[in-house]
């Protein structure tokens, strides 16, 4: 079946749910709308963690090994850094400093988000259309048992160890979806609209929380399907689970099914989460797991089958 596949995505697991679909499908039929929530500042200079996680995934540029960041990294600016007393939580190496630097410049120059991530995807090759939810400023901010801190600060800086209790994205309420989100989303030749296995909570709510985005996914003609974050009632990486407890909401299927409440027409878990309390929607089961890339086309063809059933 042809059309647009339009994916939400946060970075890690995100990215390699949408390199999947890149080899499952034509890479140019593929739209990324990615978080932009976990952007920030830093050492002066403008830093989007999604979106170049994304970007290094698909153009083969990602460090498989550590997780994270650029493959061959050197740490020559940090160790300079680090030795005249500079900030050194946030580790930005070499080669990643040249997008944080352009992208600093360019941005000075009057250009958007937008505007430099499409032309990153451009010098790179790349012909998946890489959108961020929004050019206008959203920032991720947690409320914790350590006081208000900054995702990054949370994230990186604490390692997720601080207690949650609240999340709020400031600026999303006045912030305007990027040009072509809606557009990719309400399509007729969209085929499917895939919500990425990234944190519900943290990667896939300040997507959602730009006016417009979840109403647009509401009145989509193509089935929207979402990737459970969890495996066997875990998460893969990152802090989903410790966050649900945190939060109060038992990790299962049935719970991120609801989350996603007035968004969904599918759900597509993890086979070891079969003895859990499953959603009420459509679902389908399948390995989830992703650690090779036969893994991630398999769980991409797994989603696309579930939302080509629904349409069918």
């Amino acid at each position: 079946m042809s059309g647009r596949v339009v994916v939400l995505t946060g970075g890690v697991g995100g990215a390699k749910l949408v390199l999947g679909l890149s080899h499952a499908i034509d890479p140019a039929s593929i739209t990324a709308i990615v978080n932009t929530g976990d952007d920030f500042s830093h050492v002066g200079l403008r830093v989007c963690p999604d979106i170049d996680t994304l970007l290094y995934t698909l153009a083969g540029k990602s460090d498989e090994v550590r997780g994270w960041g650029r493959a061959g990294e050197t740490w020559n600016f940090m160790d300079a850094l680090k030795s005249i007393g500079g900030e050194d939580w946030f580790l930005l190496g070499d080669g990643d400093l040249a997008l944080h630097v352009e992208r600093t410049q360019r941005l000075a120059r009057g250009q958007s988000v937008s505007e430099i991530t499409a032309a990153y995807a451009r010098a790179w090759g790349l012909t998946q259309e890489v959108l961020p939810m929004s050019d206008d400023p959203v920032a991720t901010w947690l409320e914790t048992d350590e006081g208000r801190l900054e995702f990054q600060r949370y994230f990186v800086g604490r390692r997720c160890a601080p207690v949650v209790n609240a999340i709020e994205f400031v600026g999303a309420a006045q912030a305007r979806p990027a040009e072509g989100v809606l557009e990719r989303i309400g399509a007729s030749d969209t085929r499917a609209i895939l919500i990425a296995p990234s944190n519900p909570y943290l990667s896939i709510d300040p997507i959602l929380a730009v006016p417009g985005i979840r109403e647009a996914l509401r009145d989509a003609k193509a089935p929207v399907v979402a990737v459970s974050p969890l495996v066997g009632g875990q998460a893969v990486k990152g802090p989903t689970k410790k966050l649900m407890d945190e939060l109060g909401l038992k990790a299962t299927p049935h719970t991120i099914g609801a989350h996603y409440e007035g968004v969904l027409d599918g759900i597509l878990l993890d086979e070891r989460d079969q003895a859990s309390t499953a959603p009420t929607l459509r679902h389908a089961y399948a390995d989830t797991l992703m650690k090779s890339l036969e893994d991630r086309v398999r769980v991409a063809r797994a989603a696309l089958a579930l939302a080509d059933e629904i349409a069918a």
